[in-house]
């Protein structure tokens, strides 16, 4: 792995490849921010003329024409202020634009092995404080950098322009200078990393409390939840104020070194002789220029740490970026399978689980068949899904589809080979219609959503709401009951007419009456794909073509509801369980 500090060059050179692709403004930027301080320096370069020939010598016709020229010079200063600020600003809006959409692009892409092990308010965080301290770096950061450094390499040559023996002196605490920024670069992105990842845990606690509101409410932990928000807002603060201390002292420092020497330049013309041609104007003209770089050399101080942040930011955003994506190198693609399926000595663990959740799995499906995965919680059911879709790769085996190995095929197109019905159910913020229609909103007729809706007995609520099929639903289905986010989640899948349903406990959340009418409509969706349900309420599966008895990641029993009663086996006693009362 390579070190750290090998790695920043690449991290600020990667983060210029995003400023490249806007060169023209750039230039723009760069000639607006160059023509603000250079007007600048040739203002404050006139007053050694001013004193020695204007006022000294009784040239009035230099102030003349320094009173013609200094609303001209203005306005251009101004021009030029427009064009250094603005356009910068218009950039780093654009890279922090491209920089959060390949981000985001990034998330949905990445295997779900990532966000398994990755948590939300982390990952929210990156996508808007990290992104917005890049911005910051690509705006006012570059700004007072690149205008302020020309300032600063302006007011040197007007000073050793007049006197180089006076201005000599900065050669021997550019050095330090260099130092400090240096060494406090390093504390700057240091410290600025730790704020990310404060902010990113801050992020974390308070989505997990607003997600879980009625779970705090109802088990007291408003009080815990307030003392650990208290905690992580505290190190929040804690960090930030490190990074006030260690810009406050570097500020400071290049400041003494500034007003040291500005003392030996003091203590130099107090020394009759000792510089040549030494008059009132070269002398105010020096001493000027001296006093003027404070302010320039603070600002780049000050504006440093900002920039040391983007770093880090880019950093953190980076190492998102580099995450492989889920392997999707093949081109085979396929039209409607007739949905034959076979797991062939299959073995898989978890990443960072030490045990197989599945071990030695072999099975097969006919087309059209419907097979049930039983078992205790945790023993590898659902997990059998997540293979089929490629959620997860086996260490070992094979996962065929119509005799195909499923990473031979592309991607989306093995995808849409499956409609999908989980006892978590995913809505979004949107329409009842759109969230039946998910991902085919423009592909099907408004009439297929409300057949679709009727199957799954959707319609039955929808009447009673004011809008209808166009009732917004809120964030996750909340203004709906579970059974109802699970009516819309099985008219998805219906909608779907996919060659092969995974439902994993589809009717879980549905009361008894709701359950019936479900399952005849998933009888009749059934008749026409090869059906995988997961499931622990064994009613709902005696009809199955055939029986799959999962137990620590094992195969332990197979066959027909009637077959496994006959045995006697597990099944037999799971069945006895649920029905003995």
């Amino acid at each position: 792995m390579t070190l750290p500090k090998r790695r920043e060059p690449s991290i600020f050179k990667r983060f210029l490849g995003y400023l490249t692709a806007f060169k023209l403004y750039f230039g723009i930027a760069i000639v607006g921010m160059i023509g603000y301080s250079a007007i600048d320096a040739f203002v404050i370069a006139q007053l050694q003329p001013l004193i020695d020939e204007s006022l000294g010598q009784g040239n009035f016709e230099f102030l003349r024409i320094a009173a013609y020229l200094i609303i001209p010079l203005f306005v251009l200063r101004g021009v030029f202020n427009f064009m250094g600020t603005y356009t910068l600003d218009w950039i780093s809006g654009k890279v922090v634009m491209n920089m959060r959409q390949a981000l985001f692009a990034h998330y949905i892409n990445l295997p779900v092995s990532f966000h398994d092990q990755h948590s939300t308010g982390q990952l929210i965080s990156k996508l808007t404080f990290d992104t917005e301290q890049v911005a910051q770096a690509a705006g006012k950061a570059l700004l007072t950098l690149v205008r302020e450094g020309a300032l600063v390499i302006g007011l040197l040559i007007v000073m050793f322009y007049y006197s180089w023996q006076l201005s000599a002196i900065f050669l021997i605490i550019a050095p330090l200078v260099a130092v400090v920024v240096s060494v406090v670069s390093k504390r700057f992105r240091k410290v600025s990393k730790r704020i990310q990842d404060a902010m990113g845990n801050l992020t974390t606690a308070v989505e997990q409390v607003v997600k879980g509101h009625k779970v705090v409410l109802m088990f007291g932990g408003a009080e815990s939840e307030s003392t650990r928000f208290a905690k992580k807002n505290n190190e929040n603060r804690q960090q930030t104020l490190k990074l006030s201390v260690a810009r406050i002292l570097s500020v400071s420092s290049i400041q003494i070194i500034a007003s040291i020497a500005l003392a030996v330049v003091l203590f130099i013309a107090s020394v009759p002789g000792l510089v040549e041609n030494l008059t009132a104007g070269v002398f105010t003209q020096v001493v000027v220029c001296m006093t003027m770089l404070l302010k320039p050399l603070k600002q780049i101080t000050t504006v440093n740490s900002h920039f040391q942040r983007g770093m880090a930011a880019c950093k953190s955003i980076f190492k998102v970026l580099d995450e492989t994506l889920e392997p999707n190198s093949s081109t085979h693609t396929l039209s409607r399978v007739s949905g034959a399926l076979s797991f062939e000595n299959v073995n898989f663990a978890y990443p960072n689980k030490k045990t197989n959740a599945l071990t030695n799995v072999s099975f097969d499906v006919a087309a059209g068949e419907t097979i049930a995965l039983v078992g205790r919680s945790g023993s590898g059911k659902s997990t059998i899904s997540s293979l089929l879709t490629r959620f997860y790769q086996p260490q070992t085996g094979q996962i065929l589809i119509d005799g195909h190995d499923i990473n031979d095929v592309e991607l989306t197109s093995l995808r849409r080979q499956f409609a999908l019905v989980s006892q978590h159910v995913t809505l979004f913020n949107d329409t009842i219609a759109n969230n039946i229609a998910y991902g085919m909103q423009d592909q099907v007729a408004f009439e297929a959503i409300v057949e679709a809706a009727k199957i799954a007995h959707v319609t039955e609520f929808v009447t009673d709401l004011d809008d209808g099929f166009h009732t917004v639903v809120g964030e996750n289905g909340l203004m709906l009951s579970g059974g109802q986010r699970q009516r819309i989640a099985i008219a998805r899948a219906i909608l779907q007419n996919a060659p092969i349903l995974i439902l994993d406990e589809a009717t879980s959340a549905l009361d008894t009456e709701s359950e019936r009418l479900i399952q005849d409509a998933l009888i009749k969706l059934q008749q026409q794909c090869t059906s995988i349900v997961v499931a622990h309420r064994l009613s709902t599966i005696e009809s199955a073509d055939k029986i799959l008895v999962i137990d620590q990641g094992q195969i332990v029993e197979q066959g027909s509801h009637s077959q496994l009663l006959e045995e006697g086996g597990v099944y037999a006693q799971l069945h006895t369980m649920q029905f003995s009362e």
